[in-house]
């Protein structure tokens, strides 16, 4: 079954839409929405515990490293009993929201959620890492349609927009970009590129780790589609994703059990990144297996998302770490979507820093 179907988009404005968050005291009390679904558990001893981490999405390859953490018992061997990945979903629970009323101790969300959360309801929140390095937030069109290449390009051209927290995300990248609106069309569409196809627009707003690769495996006019994606993050708005936020209290008074995890999803992580098929195998055969995914396609996102998650920075310093400047740059991209917020009141990055200088053999290069 193909991705497309579950209009995976969806999942994006839950990832990176700050409008789409609401208020977070509702969501905490109705706590519902989730597949609670877990990963296999281990009986070793344990100095932590369970763990439950609240996961962005349905279980796919987008948690590779945690399907390897967990199969490969570094969690175990980082003191946890037993740590439970709960799916997310376009009906779920947001991560902040399971993450305040405690039902999760770690979400997996992005600095567009947490920053409103933190601004607009005092929510006493932090990131700690970031699995992606860059967003995944591209604008998708075709080679035997009108290309959509550079930001230039955009003029003239019909381009789907989803409404809510894609239309966010899209004026923070014109704002950026200082791109006049009125130069395109923008149509309002849902989370199916087959609009692509049909050419009723010129270009989509997708994943760069999804679309793109279901649209290559299609065809228009009886040839093979050949995808052109403009990615936003290297084009104004390098916002991460997929980051590990928590409370600041955990941090307070359990940073060794935030340390323990930190280190087992660097271990798991690593493992995903150098081993894309047996990643994919993880995500179709096992934790995903309900999703009924696909092998081939899984494969190919896992390749994908690997070059957001390693970058020269995280071959120098480890994975999940940020570099001063793409702090800044996040911040400044937050500013132009319209959140105000300070690097220390967003981010708390010393875990990390101590991880990596008591296990500096995490740093793989």
């Amino acid at each position: 079954m193909s991705e497309l179907r579950r209009s995976p988009l969806s999942r994006r404005s839950l990832l990176f839409g700050a409008a789409g968050l609401g208020t977070l005291g509702t969501l905490a009390a109705c706590g519902g929405g989730t597949d609670s679904s877990t990963g296999s558990s281990s009986s070793g001893s344990s100095g932590f515990g369970e763990l439950t981490v609240q996961l962005s999405w349905i279980k796919n390859i987008e948690f590779a490293g945690e399907y390897f953490a967990d199969s490969k018992g570094y969690y175990t061997k980082a003191g946890f009993s037993k740590v439970n990945l709960v799916a997310g979903g376009s009906a779920g629970t947001a991560a902040e929201a399971m993450v305040l009323s405690k039902k999760a101790t770690v979400g997996l969300s992005s600095p567009t959620l947490t920053g409103p959360a933190i601004v607009n309801e005092q929510a006493p929140l932090k990131i700690i890492g970031t699995t992606f390095q860059k967003n995944p937030f591209c604008l998708v069109s075709m080679e035997q349609g009108k290309p959509v290449r550079t930001v230039a390009d955009l003029a003239g051209k019909r381009i789907g927009i989803q409404t809510g927290g894609n239309e966010t995300i899209f004026d923070g990248f014109c704002k950026a970009n200082g791109i006049d609106k009125s130069t395109f069309e923008i149509v309002p569409v849902q989370y199916d590129p087959s609009v692509v196809v049909s050419k009723d627009v010129d270009a989509f707003m997708a994943y760069l780790t999804n679309e793109p690769i279901l649209l290559a495996a299609r065809q228009v006019d009886g040839q093979p589609i050949v995808p052109v994606t403009l990615g936003f993050a290297d084009n104004g708005l390098p916002v991460v994703a997929e980051t590990f936020t928590v409370l600041q209290s955990t941090i307070d008074d359990q940073r060794d059990m935030l340390k323990a995890f930190l280190k087992a999803e660097i271990q798991g992580w690593t493992d995903a990144v150098a081993d894309a098929a047996a990643s994919a195998a993880l995500a179709v055969n096992t934790y995903g297996k309900d999703q009924k995914l696909d092998l081939a396609e899984q494969q190919k996102e896992a390749e994908a998302q690997a070059a957001l998650i390693v970058s020269d920075d995280t071959k120098k310093n480890g994975l999940f770490t940020m570099t001063d400047a793409l702090v800044e740059q996040n911040i400044k991209s937050l500013e132009e979507m319209g959140t105000t917020i300070s690097a220390k009141d967003l981010f708390d990055l010393s875990l990390l820093d101590e991880v990596y200088q008591d296990n500096p053999d995490l740093i793989t290069g």
